[in-house]
């Protein structure tokens, strides 16, 4: 077979203008298919096959409530209560215009049913207390009902003034009112943002961040032919609420979380710094290769071979997948790594042998003789243990093991045909290198086979060793440590995940009917790692008698005072700038007298407040026309908002399974009737131990329960299975394929050993450091397993050529900078300010570096004996 390449090589330098033809026409052909038919899919979903029993309960999750799944959530601040009520029903009112882009919007915290019945939720002392409160408001409502605009508001303080004068009430009981007024009207006089509370002035005190904040949870359309599938509804969210005023110079902040946003902003994340991991790689990539055959012309050579090459096996994956994903796309690295690597031995060969054969077609083909039979046994032996990936129940690891190991194919084929031609064409200068082995290693592999036992020994204990550290790698189950904290959905699921009301890390059980929910939802909400449990019921209150008749009895006096709307005035009733500036001016005068005056109980505080409204109107009153404009703004876009709430809340009635919306009832209850169960965690599980507990003690009451902690740990057994199954199946198949060449069992061990030696080191680095395997970095471990079973492959191949110092020669030069190259090439991931690729380059780094020592010390110790000679 030797020969055969050797002819090949011979054939492809001789002729090098027709070779180069058909790799430009191949070439050609995978950029035109791959630019016609090229299909990524983003859906995580797909990744996983659908055999599992746990896929299968989440698809019939999905299938029964599909209006709970691929959700975007907006998370809407105010400053006020009534700033992020106001911005969460005109958003959700205009995003639902926009069917193109979002198929609907849902407000769970708000909305027509809310507002009305929103008091029924409250436990009984609350609704009493609440109903008292308006109650001894009445005087203040009913007076800015009749006017909710700036001029009303300001005869209401000089009505509430006459009041005190005329002895009919307290200084002291306006001065809520008066602070506030005070401390809105400054800001807004002195140009700063200016905001208004009435909810929180009527309860008391300010808002909490309940109250300030509201949500909307949005089903966007999704484009699985983008990267990021949800990217051209989230824009629309966002430019939506611009278009509308929602932004922070207006006291509004709109953020999006969720599975959609989630996932699309991985994709921006790994963009975040592309720019210096690129560079990083790119500069690595060349000086390597550089350093390893001095010539610019070789260096030219293998890049355009691994590229075209690159080209070939992204139209060739395409054809016979379809579509990438997330993983199979990790191709390109594999390709790359080994590509180059089949191009480096044969380049270095070639330089080599150039010190022997000054003809450039005799050394090319010597090279091809020398090392052709490696590279096609390697070669083999990778595509095979990649393609061993097929029958894993991991698509996305199945369909990346059939492109890589046509790839395989493909590199070395490209290896021994079009990279021969390109050097024939290039013609690089012969004696580029001085000295193509490693000299100075001679006293290192003098000392290595004098010692051969004592390093055999120290290699086997090392190997023990590490094998004791197994049980101590960690895989980290949780892909949202793989995201990067700093994206705006990260950080917004963080700060919405401290609400226990709001955390991702529920879990659902559907139950045949809402009646038979009841007895399995006593169970669950018995079990101590359940914080509670929300069905269909849960939506209607309890007490309801006693509540409405609280609730009425306040109706039956506000009702009539309040109107049925906040509308501002119209038009030609608004009041003009010239109106407001009289109003400020008899109001400040109606302060100042109130405060100076000598009797009445007012107090020293409450007098202060006065004066300081006073003085603030007064500022007001002398500014400009815009500056009261704003200020007018800021007291009543909240009023309307106040009023509009006490108004809806004082029309609560008898709620009943029967009378709730459609839209909450199909978010619990399936067209056939089946009952979704909600269950929360404990906020002290919270944590990825705590989480699985949780799972398993819901599972031991609802074992076809579904939900995030559960599918975590599921997804990230099946991928640990998978990668577990494909890695046995490699190991076999490249283990015969192995034993069918070198025909020799002791070759076969002595091939392998190392690749299981460095593999325990990489393990145990992992173990020791606390580096876990994850989603993302697991990916890297075929490329790793793959350059290990190349090495050794050439070394051993070396060996039964009879080479008795490979640390000397040119095998040693090429195998060095081919590891060198992927290190520090895809070592520059490490840069990445992603975690998951970040740690990706971590492990590679790790891996390679123990490929390289093992290399080193403890081959040149295992092959120290020829191959004739007994052991």
């Amino acid at each position: 077979m030797a020969s055969w390449i050797g002819r090949v090589v011979a054939t492809s330098a001789r002729h090098p203008f027709i070779v180069l033809l058909l790799p430009l026409a191949l070439t050609a052909a995978a950029l035109f298919y791959s630019a016609g038919h090229f299909a990524m899919t983003a859906d995580t979903a797909e990744l996983i096959s659908t055999r599992h029993e746990w896929r299968q309960r989440e698809l019939a999750y999905e299938a029964a409530f599909p209006s709970l799944q691929k959700l975007t959530i907006v998370v809407i601040d105010g400053r006020t209560p009534e700033l992020a009520e106001h911005a969460a029903s005109r958003l959700a009112a205009a995003l639902a215009r926009k069917p193109e882009v979002i198929h609907g919007v849902r407000r769970p915290d708000g909305g027509p049913f809310f507002d009305r019945n929103g008091l029924l939720f409250l436990p009984l002392p609350e609704v009493q207390a609440a109903t008292e409160g308006l109650l001894s408001s009445q005087f203040l409502l009913a007076s800015l009902a009749a006017d909710p605009s700036l001029r009303g508001v300001l005869a209401t303080v000089s009505r509430a003034l006459q009041g005190v004068q005329h002895g009919q009430g307290r200084l002291d009981d306006i001065q809520p009112l008066m602070t506030a007024l005070a401390d809105t009207f400054e800001n807004a006089a002195a140009g700063r943002p200016a905001y208004f509370s009435w909810l929180n002035l009527l309860a008391g005190a300010p808002g909490e961040e309940r109250r300030i904040r509201r949500i909307l949870v949005v089903q966007p359309v999704m484009d699985y032919r983008a990267l990021q599938p949800g990217e051209a509804a989230s824009n629309a969210i966002r430019a939506t609420a611009r278009s509308l005023g929602l932004d922070p110079a207006h006291g509004v902040s709109i953020r999006l979380t969720g599975p959609v946003p989630l996932a699309d902003e991985e994709f921006a994340s790994l963009a975040e710094d592309w720019h210096l991991v690129a560079a990083a790689m790119v500069i690595a990539l060349l000086g390597i290769l550089w350093w390893a055959v001095h010539s610019v012309r070789v260096v030219g050579a293998i890049l355009l071979t691994t590229f075209m090459g690159l080209i070939m096996t992204a139209g060739l994956g395409l054809l016979v997948t379809g579509r990438f994903n997330l993983i199979s796309v990790a191709f390109i690295p594999l390709f790359v790594g080994l590509g180059i690597d089949f191009s480096i031995q044969l380049s270095v060969r070639f330089l080599a042998e150039r010190h022997f054969h000054p003809g450039l077609h005799e050394a090319l083909v010597a090279a091809g003789r020398g090392v052709g039979l490696p590279l096609a046994l390697a070669a083999a032996a990778i595509g095979v243990g990649f393609f061993a990936f097929l029958p894993t129940d991991y698509i996305g690891v199945a369909e990346l093991g059939l492109i890589a190991g046509l790839g395989m194919a493909i590199a070395f084929g490209l290896a021994v045909t079009l990279l021969p031609a390109l050097l024939a064409l290039l013609r690089p200068p012969a004696g580029a290198m001085d000295e193509v082995g490693y000299a100075r290693l001679a006293p290192v592999e003098a000392f290595l086979r004098c010692n051969r036992r004592g390093v055999l020994a120290v290699g086997l204990v090392v190997a023990a060793v590490s094998a004791a550290a197994l049980p101590f790698v960690r895989f980290d189950f949780n892909p949202l440590h793989l995201k990067s904290p700093r994206v705006e959905s990260m950080a917004t699921l963080g700060d919405l995940g401290s609400d226990p009301d709001w955390t991702p890390n529920t879990i659902s059980v559907i139950a045949p009917s809402l009646a038979a929910s009841q007895p399995i939802e006593r169970r669950l909400a018995a079990l101590p790692e359940v914080s509670r449990t929300v069905t269909l019921q849960s939506f209607v209150p309890e007490g309801q008698p006693e509540k409405l008749a609280l609730i009425r009895a306040a109706a039956q006096r506000l009702a009539p005072a309040l109107g049925a709307s906040a509308a501002p005035p119209p038009a030609n009733e608004a009041p003009s700038d010239e109106e407001l500036r009289q109003a400020l001016g008899v109001t400040v005068l109606a302060l100042r007298q109130v405060a100076t005056a000598a009797a009445g109980p007012a107090s020293p505080a409450s007098a202060q407040a006065a004066l300081r409204l006073a003085a603030a109107l007064d500022r007001l009153r002398q500014a400009a026309p815009d500056v009261r404009a704003a200020a007018a703004t800021a007291i009543v876009l909240p009023l309307g908002v106040m009023l509009d709430r006490v108004r809806a809340s004082l029309q609560a009635g008898p709620v009943t399974i029967e009378q709730l919306p459609a839209d909450i009832v199909s978010d619990w209850i399936t067209k056939d009737g089946r009952a979704r169960i909600q269950v929360f965690p404990r906020p002290a599980l919270e944590t990825d131990d705590g989480l699985w507990r949780f799972a398993r003690a819901v599972q031991a009451v609802a074992p076809d329960a579904t939900g995030v902690p559960i599918s975590i740990r599921a997804a990230g057994d099946s991928v640990v299975a998978a990668f577990l199954q494909a890695g046995a199946w490699s190991f076999v198949a490249i283990t015969l394929i192995l034993a069918a060449t070198l025909r020799r069992v002791r070759d076969v061990v002595l091939t392998m050993v190392p690749v299981l030696l460095s593999g325990l080191l990489t393990f145990a680095t992992s173990a020791v450091l606390d580096l876990p395997l994850n989603f993302a970095n697991i990916i890297a471990l075929p490329l790793l397993f793959g350059i290990g079973v190349a090495f050794n492959i050439y070394f051993v191949m070396a060996w039964r050529a009879g080479e008795t110092a490979p640390l000397q020669s040119s095998l040693m030069r090429a195998v060095v900078f081919s590891a060198l190259t992927t290190a520090t090439a895809f070592g520059a991931l490490w840069l990445s300010s992603h975690p998951g690729t970040a740690s990706m380059g971590r492990l590679l780094m790790i891996s390679l570096g123990w490929e390289l020592l093992v290399t080193l010390l403890f081959r040149p110790a295992l092959l120290a004996v020829p191959p004739a000679a007994k052991p």
